[in-house]
């Protein structure tokens, strides 16, 4: 199961960059295999233009996204969360961020960093001073609202998108019993002649036996045979026939309590 099975992508991705514009932290999703599901939004280019740029640098970043849980400080120094998506108990993806500082960052350290990598110092320095200095704590209550925010509404969609293919089944189901009623019924209407004309049988049998005298005897007994047939298939029919209304009341409360169901949701998104 993917998120984009029930969920639409763009709408996730104005989430993310609202709340990325808000927090100045940067953030995406991967899927459950660890792929990318869109482009990163707010990234930083001393991440992105520099740091992974180098060889070591891309090592070491792909390193700390394999290891890292929760909120943790990456190799560079700059703090990253990771968030898992689950729907119900199931997991579908990760929110990966961050890519800001939790403290007034030590140039020298960044500089010296610079050419452990490979990087130009200055041009580092220049893009680390654009990175984002926020607490610890600030930090981890964004992360943490983020979590709890893209969660929920994952799982309400979630449900959502269930109860519309439920309605589906339900409606499906509904038509289906209700083309079997009406099946049963014509059969029925079938039986109702078919009792007659037992009826007609057993009454002439009976004539024809009683002109036969003590040779019509056993011809008798047929014809009183096919009389409680007739009989017999009249009081089952009738009672197919009660069952099928009371089915067919049963399946207009349904619908009527669908029909219920959908307007009291159509009202609930209007108000």
């Amino acid at each position: 199961m993917e998120i984009s099975d029930f969920f639409d992508m763009d709408i996730l991705v104005e989430i993310l960059t609202e709340w990325s514009k808000a927090t100045g932290i940067a953030v995406t999703v991967v899927d459950e295999n660890g792929e990318y599901m869109m482009k990163p939004i707010g990234w930083k280019d001393f991440c992105m233009k520099y740091t992974r740029k180098t060889k070591e640098g891309l090592r070491r970043c792909t390193k700390c996204a394999q290891e890292g849980q929760g909120v943790y400080t990456c190799h560079a120094g700059l703090i990253d969360f990771t968030a898992d998506i689950k729907v119900g108990d199931r997991f579908v993806g990760k929110l990966v961020g961050g890519q800001v500082l939790s403290k007034e960052p030590d140039e020298e350290y960044f500089r010296n960093l610079a050419t452990e990598l490979g990087i130009n110092p200055d041009e580092y320095i220049r893009a680390l001073r654009k990175v984002p200095v926020k607490t610890e704590e600030e930090i981890r209550a964004a992360a943490n609202l983020l979590e709890n925010i893209i969660n929920m509404i994952m799982n309400s969609q979630y449900a959502q998108k269930k109860d519309s293919e439920l309605f589906i089944v339900f409606d499906e189901g509904v038509d289906q019993a209700s083309d079997l009623i009406h099946e049963i019924n014509n059969k029925s209407c079938e039986l109702d002649k078919i009792e007659g004309r037992q009826r007609i049988l057993g009454l002439n049998a009976s004539i024809e036996a009683a002109r036969a005298g003590e040779f019509g005897k056993g011809f008798g007994v047929v014809a009183r045979e096919v009389g409680d047939l007739a009989t017999k298939s009249g009081t089952i029919n009738k009672s197919i026939k009660e069952s099928l209304k009371s089915l067919t009341v049963a399946i207009d409360k349904m619908k009527e309590a669908k029909e219920k169901s959908v307007e009291e949701e159509k009202t609930e998104k209007n108000q």
